[in-house]
């Protein structure tokens, strides 16, 4: 392939601050991030936004499939070089993936069993990623560049500052870890902050576990969080602030807690009492 700063420049590709594109261009952290996300060579693999096709190209030479979404058709001349031979393992979707709706979605991945991996605009990093939590047809891993900050908030620690709601949900469906840092000069255009490879696993440790109830009250819990966890589910359930105590005192959690003290498990406990 050719250089694909070249190849943009011959194209006179504009990068679309619209669209977020801050592209990889370095073939050795692109190899390094197919390497992070555990790609197999039986695997189909579903990337949220090809750009120039690099990622897409390396995560092609391991994989059996490779599901592309691309929602700037710019791209096409582009793409059509850069993936060049490889129309059997590759099939590029021109469409926003946020506004596919979910039958349409399986029907393009064909599949039960498929990996999310992406290079994610920073602006649609939480909506995607929920995205693919919550669906009924889940990935068996997700694994996505996004700012480093972002990455910090997805893999942190009960009673820490990062730590909060999309913490939580994430850890009701599997487990998250960042495999690496990356430099903002990694990237073209370069962004104005450093990025961060985080890949989550999901699995089935909560299949049992009424989720929705869960995810009401860790919201509930969260939504101010100078206030007490008392408080705020007082507020958020419309619960009374006995009952709320009570609850709390029989899972041994100090009535002063607040809720970024308390990890999924309680959050479960929590909920299996109170709703």
């Amino acid at each position: 392939m050719s250089d694909i700063k070249q190849v943009l420049q011959d194209h006179k590709f504009r990068f679309n601050k619209q669209f977020g594109q801050n592209f990889i261009t370095d073939t050795n952290l692109l190899q390094a991030m197919v390497k992070d996300s555990g790609i197999q060579s039986d695997d189909v693999v579903v990337e949220i936004g090809a750009g120039a096709g690099t990622l897409t190209r390396e995560i092609a030479k391991v994989a059996k499939k490779t599901i592309a979404f691309e929602i700037d058709r710019n791209l096409v001349p582009i793409l059509g070089q850069t993936l060049q031979g490889l129309d059997d393992k590759v099939e590029v979707v021109f469409k926003d993936v946020q506004k596919v709706d979910e039958q349409e979605l399986d029907a393009i991945i064909g599949g039960k069993d498929y990996k999310v991996v992406a290079n994610l605009p920073y602006y649609i990093t939480t909506p995607i990623i929920m995205r693919f939590l919550e669906r009924e047809n889940k990935p068996k891993s997700i694994t996505v560049m996004i700012q480093k900050e972002v990455g910090k908030r997805l893999t942190s620690c009960a009673d820490s500052g990062d730590y909060g709601v999309i913490t939580l949900s994430i850890a009701l469906e599997g487990k998250a870890k960042i495999m690496r840092e990356v430099p903002r000069y990694m990237f073209t255009p370069q962004p104005n902050v450093d990025s961060c490879i985080v890949r989550i696993d999901l699995d089935d440790t909560y299949s049992s576990v009424d989720k929705k109830s869960v995810k009401k009250v860790i919201k509930s819990a969260f939504a101010m969080r100078r206030k007490t966890l008392v408080n705020n589910l007082m507020s958020g359930l419309g619960l009374s602030r006995e009952s709320v105590e009570k609850a709390l005192t029989d899972l041994n959690i100090d009535v002063r807690a607040r809720g970024e003290t308390l990890d999924i498990e309680q959050f479960i406990a929590l909920s299996k009492i109170l709703l």
